[in-house]
């Protein structure tokens, strides 16, 4: 799976799935498929080779053919997808409008098709390496050049000569292009000094109306606690926030508590402004560049090396130019290459001749850093679009939405799960690609490095992989032909609310909305959704009815503002994902119970859940829940008991405040019938009834990785038994 293939690597074992017996077609259209079926498969092979390639090494000819079948194959797999949607939901299996569909896109699939000898002999295979990019984020006593600059810095941040300048507010604004470090330089800063302060905040390309609105609700939260203040502008909430510092009398322009602001910016005029000094970021000096090649070449190998390859070295330092973006790319790409190689992975990066600009320098090796990755990680690469500048991704549920997606295969591995497939894509992943890691002790999520975002938006619009709407853009409506649309702090005007609630969505898979207001969405437009993610929106007009939703595999309505989960939810047969955090939902529907392909829940602690619902979803892999009544012993004494019945958990988040002799026991049985349990966590409440567990033996499994079991207990240490 991945970018210019489309979706040709899902698309032959649907056909394959066509062609057996119970599906009762006619000899004919069996016939047909299985031509297409060996046509496709060649087709396919040509599409892996062109997908090798950069763009802009494509000819124009090869690029139209590739965007072409990839467009017929997302085509043709939406109508495979309905048919076997119908026949499943007990439909018609040979219905006349669905099949001439698929025999109108299978004939022109096949004209694609007798392109691909030709189409095939115009492609140059590139040279294939094995480049994997350092994280960027490091602690600052690992990091090369910044101690000069950092002390630099914090001199000017001082009071000078004068001791009551002390108390003056100083902000320090350092400029500089993307790659040179100016946020990893400020974080430097900041951790040096913070333990000189009161109190302080770290806040990366901040979204500026939440910390407006944020400032609001610190300074009245009982005025701001409702939805209005989502509906000002950012002038607007500066003017509140001016109208709230003057009732309190404020002065913060003229306060003289010693604060000190660092900000960073790629733009000049704007660093000029916002600071009363300006330091301009400068590349890392020869030596600087030299020390954090090699040591980045040596971390990546585990050892220390010798003075490597000096020519080859020299000719790409020369071309990162001080860049520690390029420097740290390029080491990567470097580490697992024999010395005498490292002279053709500079010729095969293509720096051109001389006269590159070091932002082109530095977005050509990451761009090649791209193409160079396993062609099954593509597209998981290209779907970080849909996630904002330096929002930290939560890796659980990226997994799943690649899941719902189609990105993971599970016939790839026999006998392994497929969060177990996406978790080996993410750390092939985590190997290739820039980016920091967060949580204790284990991978919490990640963050992507702003030019390399910048690198995936590109690519990703280019070959309409997901359009991307956000509030630096003109609001304007996504094409008619996107795939996934990403909405992305953006309020919708009234006229555009009603066009896009009429506009055609058939052919969008993921529809993903985030901290975005008056988004209005009919169900019913939505033929072939997979992916449906609102999150932190509000005044949204949704028709919560799902009528239509069949192919839906991934639901997220985190903080969506809504109050009732209607009981149709049950009609979605094939959801994975349900993720019902920070909603207002008093009760889950007892249709819940039918989502039997349910892998993933995530229910909020205000909701209650049905006693006997739980039970059901004997297919869940991860289960985050607290329910709202867990002080009545009889629906607790049941939830208990439940659990003991999913058996494929790997992940269980709950809380249980009450807690007597037999529900212990029921308790210790049911965890010790979930053979594999990873991440195991159950809580309780200073309000509750304490829990004490007096047996002794606790049988964990071999796969248990964290156990937390807190306001429980323990009339001894308790005896950990490893079960096989």
């Amino acid at each position: 799976m991945e970018l210019v293939t489309g979706v040709m690597g899902s698309l032959l074992p649907k056909l394959g799935e066509l062609l057996k017996d119970e599906y009762d077609l006619q000899r004919g259209t069996r016939k047909k498929i299985k031509s297409l079926s060996r046509e496709l498969e060649s087709v396919h092979a040509v599409l892996r080779k062109v997908a090798a390639v950069p763009l802009d090494q494509l000819d124009e000819l090869v690029k139209l053919w590739a965007r072409d079948v990839r467009e017929l194959s997302y085509d043709m797999e939406d109508i495979v997808d309905m048919f076997l949607v119908r026949f499943n939901d007990d439909h018609e299996s040979d219905d006349p409008w669905v099949l001439r569909r698929l025999r109108k896109k299978m004939s022109k699939l096949f004209k694609k098709a007798k392109d691909r000898r030709e189409i095939a002999g115009a492609i140059q295979s590139p040279v294939s390496i094995d480049p994997r990019l350092q994280a960027l984020y490091k602690r600052s006593t690992e990091l090369t050049g910044v101690d000069g600059p950092m002390d630099k810095i914090i001199n000017m941040l001082s009071p000078r000569d004068d001791i009551h300048l002390s108390d003056k507010k100083k902000i320090i604004s350092i400029v500089g292009f993307g790659g040179l470090g100016k946020t990893t330089l400020a974080k430097a800063v900041y951790d040096k000094l913070k333990p000189d302060f009161d109190c302080g905040a770290f806040v990366p390309n901040p979204d500026m109306k939440k910390v407006l609105r944020d400032i609001l609700i610190d300074l009245d939260k009982q005025k701001y606690k409702h939805s209005i203040i989502m509906k000002l502008n950012e002038r607007q909430l500066i003017d509140e926030i001016k109208d709230l510092v003057e009732k309190k009398r404020c002065a913060l322009q003229d306060s003289n508590y010693g604060s000190r602001v660092v900000v960073t910016t790629r733009i000049s005029e704007v660093a000029t402004h916002v600071g009363c000094y300006v330091y301009k970021m400068e590349p890392l000096s020869h030596d600087d560049s030299e020390k954090l090649l090699y040591a980045t070449i040596a971390n990546a190998e585990g050892k220390c090396l010798a003075r490597p390859s000096a020519v080859a070295c020299e000719k790409i330092l020369n071309k990162c130019d001080g860049v520690p973006l390029s420097i740290i790319t390029i080491a990567r790409l470097l580490a697992n290459k024999p010395e005498e190689d490292w002279s053709e992975v500079y010729n095969s990066i293509g720096f051109g001749h001389g006269g590159n600009s070091v932002v082109e320098n530095t977005r050509t090796i990451l761009s090649f850093s791209y193409y160079d990755l396993p062609s099954h990680l593509k597209a998981c690469f290209l779907y970080l679009n849909i996630f904002s500048e330096d929002v930290v991704i939560e890796k659980n549920l990226l997994i799943w939405k690649w899941i719902a997606e189609g990105f993971v295969h599970d016939e790839e591995a026999a006998g392994v799960g497929l969060f177990e497939l996406g978790e080996g894509q993410w750390r092939q992943y985590q190997g290739h690609q820039s980016k920091a890691r967060y949580g204790e002790g284990y991978v919490y999520g990640c963050r992507v490095h702003d030019m390399m975002l910048d690198l995936i938006c590109s690519l990703s619009k280019e070959e309409n992989f997901v359009t991307l709407v956000d509030s630096h853009e003109q609001v304007e409506l996504p094409p008619s032909n996107a795939r996934r649309l990403a909405l992305q702090s953006i309020n919708i005007k009234e006229q555009n609310r009603i066009q896009l609630a009429n506009m055609g969505m058939e052919q969008v898979r993921s529809f993903l909305a985030n901290r975005c207001a008056g988004i209005s969405l009919e169900s019913s437009h939505f033929r072939v959704l997979r992916v449906l993610a609102l999150e932190y929106c509000k005044d949204n007009v949704i028709f919560w009815h799902f009528r239509g939703l069949y192919h839906l595999r991934y639901l997220g309505l985190v903080n969506a503002g809504i109050t009732e989960l209607p009981k149709e939810v049950g009609d979605l047969i094939f959801l994975q994902t349900l993720d019902l955090r920070e909603t207002f939902i008093l009760e889950l529907p007892e249709s819940v119970g039918l989502l039997t392909q349910l892998l993933c829940l995530y229910v909020d602690h205000g909701t209650r859940i049905p006693a006997d619902l739980i039970g059901n979803l004997t297919s869940l892999q991860e289960l985050c829940i607290r329910p709202a009544d867990n002080n009545n012993f009889n629906d607790m004494r049941q939830f208990v008991k439940a659990l003991g019945r999913l058996r494929e958990l790997r992940v269980l988040q709950t809380q249980i405040d009450v807690l007597d002799d037999s529900m212990e026991k029921d308790l210790l049985e049911s965890i010790e019938n979930l053979h594999k349990i990873r991440y195991l966590e159950i809580l309780g409440t200073s309000w509750g009834m304490n829990i004490t567990w007096t047996r002794i033996g606790f049988i964990s499994t071999r796969h248990l990785k964290r156990l937390c079991l807190e306001c429980i207990e323990f009339s001894r240490l308790p005896f950990f038994k490893r079960k096989c």
